[in-house]
């Protein structure tokens, strides 16, 4: 079959008949009329794409391995609380796992579904909030298979990743302590997510500025280190509880080049055009865009140490790609130029997605 391709039509259908079904506002936004979408609209997409990933086959990248974990929960207090204890990673999913399995019994789809929910309408929120196209970016979102690899592959890592992006307003607001009591909420669930502390402050201020800068020059200086690279992170993970399996991750092949060179595009595209974003002075596509330009980096890493290890990082920086594009095609390029500019954009992206479905992962083969 081919894989969730009427995923686009859907989200052409809703493009076409949001305005006219009274489902879209205009705000004010760097001093131009911007359209946001309301709730009912939101939810028409967002409600197929939780429940295709609730319905998903085991088959399908790490899924039979929940599968199996939530069906191995026990639910008789004295049984969860030996596993709890000789569990030594990640324990905030294991009890999230086990009040799920004592409120609603044996079911794996409700299971996934409510893991599906609060992680889309994560996404969704911000992007409704923040996006000038909102369809646009949730267009990216699938077509970067960034909707596959984490709803159904890296679920345990993306519950932490969608917690953090859903609280992009306090760190717009430079919330900072209520910021980071989630993220150490957050890394009970997935360790890696203590990866924003820092990166929350290197990706403050204006747009391709110094930090960032420097964060790309050390990706670049890594592509001629790279046994080194793999030595150093060999040596911070060795007392974390990565340490066994550290080995085993830097002997897999780095990320994908092509995959690399496709989300090199927003940052280079908005180096390209930066004084259009130092102009406007936004918030939050000043944040967009240095979060893209550490996505770059981090992925450029991967490339060259190990696609499984680093190569799980650049989704906490990446969902803002889905953010800047549209902007920079909104407020860069006339009306006729934009049309052209979106065109080109959707081809090259249906091209990646299909090249990622259907050659990278053969995800065609499963329903």
């Amino acid at each position: 079959m081919f894989f969730q391709w009427y995923l686009f039509v859907l989200l052409m259908v809703v493009a076409a008949f949001a305005p006219a079904a009274g489902q879209t506002y205009t705000v004010i936004s760097c001093g131009q009329r911007e359209k946001r979408y309301k709730w009912g609209a939101a939810l028409v997409i967002a409600i197929p794409l939780i429940c295709l990933a609730a319905a998903r086959s085991e088959n399908i990248g790490d899924t039979y391995a929940y599968a199996a974990g939530f069906r191995n929960t026990p639910t008789v207090w004295a049984e969860f609380m030996d596993v709890y204890e000789k569990t030594e990673k990640d324990r905030g999913f294991v009890v999230f796992t086990y009040f799920m399995k004592y409120l609603f019994g044996d079911d794996e789809r409700l299971y996934f579904g409510v893991i599906a929910s609060v992680c889309l309408m994560c996404v969704v929120s911000v992007y409704r909030k923040h996006s000038c196209n909102f369809a646009m970016s949730i267009f990216l979102f699938i077509a970067s298979s960034d909707y596959v690899q984490w709803n159904y592959n890296g679920m345990r890592q993306f519950i932490a990743v969608a917690l953090i992006f859903a609280a992009t307003d306090w760190l717009l607001q430079k919330k900072y302590v209520r910021y980071y009591v989630l993220i150490l909420l957050a890394s009970t669930i997935h360790a890696s997510a203590l990866i924003m502390i820092p990166m929350s402050l290197v990706v403050q201020g204006k747009p391709w500025n110094i930090q960032t800068v420097l964060i790309t020059l050390l990706a670049l200086i890594a592509i001629n280190f790279s046994g080194w690279m793999n030595n150093m992170i060999a040596a911070l993970m060795s007392d974390t509880q990565y340490s066994g399996e550290v080995g085993q991750y830097l002997e897999t092949e780095g990320t994908n080049v092509i995959r690399v060179l496709v989300f090199c595009i927003p940052p280079l595209m908005a180096l390209a055009f930066r004084k259009w974003l130092v102009r406007a002075d936004s918030k939050i596509m000043n944040l967009s865009t240095n979060m893209s330009i550490v996505s770059m980096g981090v992925y450029i890493v991967s490339a060259v140490t190990s696609g499984i290890f680093v190569g799980r990082l650049p989704i906490y920086f990446s969902l803002y790609n889905y953010i800047l594009l549209p902007w920079l095609v909104e407020h860069v390029f006339s009306e006729r130029s934009r049309r052209l500019v979106y065109g080109c954009l959707i081809v090259c992206y249906l091209a990646f997605y299909y090249y990622q479905m259907h050659i990278a992962w053969d995800f065609s083969a499963y329903t």
